[in-house]
């Protein structure tokens, strides 16, 4: 019994680290969907692109990169952020993005966009 349990604790361990980095970038992935869908709204309602682009970096995870673009259709918000695992820094990271789309009201001035 204890020869057993000595070969798959250590399994065990691995595939639950594995589970909660998987949980870690999903929970990221939301975070950038939820931080783009807000920027894209603002932004498309002609807020100043700076106080979108400083909106969408409070409300994504640390570290994300966020570009916004408007033009006289359509606003475009991209967040991505690289997720690494929190046990090991030396592992590689994930990239997760999410972009979103709005049409652009009537009226707004000022056609373009501050990327990263």
């Amino acid at each position: 019994m204890t020869a057993e349990t000595a070969v798959a604790l250590p399994a065990l361990v691995i595939v639950l680290a594995v589970a909660l980095w998987a949980v870690t970038a999903v929970g990221a992935r939301l975070e950038c969907v939820d931080a783009a869908r807000a920027g894209a709204r603002a932004a498309s309602r002609g807020e100043p692109l700076e106080r979108v682009r400083s909106a969408v970096l409070a409300a994504a995870p640390a570290g994300a990169r966020v570009a916004v673009t408007r033009g006289a259709e359509t606003t475009r918000v991209e967040v991505s952020v690289n997720v690494v695992p929190g046990w090991s820094a030396s592992l590689p990271g994930i990239t997760v993005h999410a972009t979103a789309v709005s049409i652009t009201e009537p009226g707004v001035e000022q056609p373009g966009g501050t990327p990263e």
